[in-house]
């Protein structure tokens, strides 16, 4: 017998109930629970598995973005929650478009970045047999999230969202998954609408507040020290304590380094701040963790990239680490005074206590001294072309070091963060942990519509921007006025610096010799392109498309084989930089 288009689907999935109009599904559920955590925008790309949720967000419009491709949907809720603050809300459908989230998940576990995400799946009764779309998405993301969920009861989708918007927010954040079988979506709600549904983790409970002898014991560390310094990390940034962090170090007259997540946490023309450390890190900042006697790491995880060989790091230093997260402190670097806290708790009580000053003064002009000897060099000139280094200095001083500046991985984010001196917090979302190229430009449009007045500028590499340039639809859709300067240099051009530096110049797959026309790209999605070749075009056009008020691409044709100096070879001490040259 011949089955009806009705019939088919009921084989597969439970029969759709018919419910009379006051009551809701879970779907509609959903919705309301989104609201009530003021959801204000969510980015997402439907499927047959979440059609029920796509109705109910019809029926109840929260703004949502469609993004072009799954990849470019988290990626701008990355962005997003980073310039924000808020936790960034992804949707997509069962099977590929799940799976398809898996980097930025991943991305955004490494970088303790705020993410809800919601997948759908198939309906539980299909669940297990390879039904069409389906994919076994918590099973997948357990490793890279920081907690998941699937929703196995229409009731328990308010306790269930609750739960996770709680988990992404407090503590380190991260992302949380939670994975919502079709029929949970269509099946009829029971419980009452306004049912206090409180969140009861007793197993989860993040300390914030420092514990007072470990303050102490800091404290008296910091009066003693002749070399103090400060590392200071993303946690700084997630606490909202850059404020802290500034009268912490001018209170104590303690210099500051960042991490490279960690940028705009101190203003970048402080006097106080040194730049960014480690492997393309400044040597000023790279040499003072090395001779420092007393290392404070504030929010920050002592990742490889910062420490290089850790047979080297920092030798003559006792160390203090402030962190959120327990499972950092230790880790990898050996701890003689942890202090699990807030950032901005630690901080707040390290201000507070009365301690003597240690005399910092030698130590400062020292380190004065090393900045004014080694700052970070090019060699420029007509012949050589136009350098990724000249266009970043102009992208700093037309926009006053005040835009919001996102970047993917590679020769141009290392270049940016050290030519680009931000005076603000929250205006540097890149991929650091992860290393994920095509991160930059969705990035900058979460960015933007979390900051619609902010200058938003997105530093790509041609690679790179090829990965998710789709999303240029949303540019052309909604008038987004990013700025997405892409720095091409026609490679892969990190790959083909250490193919270079340490594998005997034998490019293999790194050059990129045949690329699309980028500004007949841009003009067909009906946004302004530009072409620069020369550094007195650059001083022209660059000021012009950066005080557009319309999304722009402008496309920098760099020298190819320029390298980001200075640089530790992986395996050597921080002292050991290799293209340092003094003034």
């Amino acid at each position: 017998m011949k089955l009806t288009v009705e019939e088919t689907e009921q084989v597969y999935e439970e029969p759709i109930t018919t419910q009379a109009p006051t009551q809701l599904n879970g779907a509609d559920v959903f919705i309301e629970t989104l609201k009530k955590h003021q959801v204000e925008v969510i980015f997402g790309y439907p499927g047959g598995a979440v059609l029920p949720i796509y109705d109910a967000l019809y029926k109840n419009p929260i703004k949502h973005i469609l993004a072009r491709h799954e990849q470019g949907a988290i990626h701008a809720a990355e962005g997003y929650a980073r310039v924000s603050g808020k936790v960034g809300v992804v949707i997509a459908t069962s099977g590929p478009g799940a799976t398809n989230l898996v980097t930025g998940i991943a991305d955004a576990m490494m970088d303790s970045i705020p993410l809800v995400v919601f997948t759908g799946q198939v309906a539980t009764t299909v669940i297990g047999t390879d039904a069409f779309q389906e994919a076994d998405i918590i099973g997948i993301t357990q490793p890279i999230t920081k907690h998941n969920y699937q929703v196995k009861d229409v009731a328990d989708f308010p306790r269930i969202i609750n739960e996770a918007f709680h988990i992404a927010s407090t503590g380190r954040p991260g992302p949380v998954v939670v994975d919502i079988p079709k029929n949970m979506a269509t099946g009829l709600f029971v419980t009452p609408k306004d049912e206090d549904q409180e969140v009861n983790l007793p197993g989860y409970q993040p300390t914030t507040k420092p514990n007072f002898l470990q303050i102490q014991k800091a404290a008296q560390a910091i009066s003693t020290a002749k070399q103090p310094l400060i590392l200071a990390g993303a946690g700084v940034l997630f606490a909202k304590a850059s404020d802290e962090l500034a009268e912490f170090a001018e209170k104590y007259q303690i210099p500051v380094t960042n991490t490279l997540l960690g940028l705009g946490g101190i203003e970048g023309n402080h006097p106080l701040f040194l730049g960014m450390a480690g492997m393309h890190g400044t040597y000023t900042a790279n040499m003072a963790i090395q001779t420092c006697d007393l290392l404070i790491n504030v929010g920050a995880r002592f990742d490889d990239r910062l420490t290089g060989n850790l047979n080297y790091f920092a030798p003559n230093a006792r160390v203090v680490h402030i962190d959120i997260d327990p499972a950092e402190i230790g880790k990898n670097v050996p701890t003689e005074i942890p202090i699990v806290a807030d950032a901005k708790e630690a901080l707040e009580a390290l201000i507070a206590h009365e301690a003597p000053n240690g005399n910092t003064v030698a130590w400062l002009e020292s380190l004065n001294i090393s900045k004014e000897q080694y700052p970070f060099h090019y060699q420029a000139s007509e012949e050589r072309g136009l350098l990724p280094q000249q266009v970043l200095e102009l992208v700093h001083e037309y926009t006053n070091g005040d835009a919001v500046v996102t970047t993917d991985v590679g020769q141009h984010q290392m270049w940016t963060a050290q030519y680009y001196k931000f005076r603000s917090p929250h205006n540097w979302v890149t991929s650091g942990g992860l290393g994920t190229m095509g991160f930059g430009f969705p990035a900058a449009i979460g960015a933007q519509l979390a900051k619609p007045d902010a200058k938003v500028v997105s530093i790509v590499g041609d690679a790179g921007f090829q990965m998710t340039l789709q999303e240029l639809s949303l540019l052309q859709e909604l008038r987004i006025p990013v700025k997405v300067i892409i720095l091409n240099n026609q490679a892969l051009g990190m790959v083909r610096q250490w193919q270079e530096t340490f594998h005997g110049e034998r490019y293999s797959q790194s050059l990129i010799s045949v690329q699309p026309d980028f500004v007949k790209l841009a003009e067909a999605y009906d946004i302004k392109g530009y072409k620069i070749e020369t550094f007195e075009d650059a001083k022209v056009q660059l000021k012009e498309a950066l005080e557009s008020d319309e999304p722009v691409l402008i496309d920098c044709r760099v020298v190819q084989k320029e390298l980001v100096y200075p640089m530790v070879v992986p395996g050597t001490g921080l002292h050991e930089m290799i293209g340092v040259k003094p003034e």
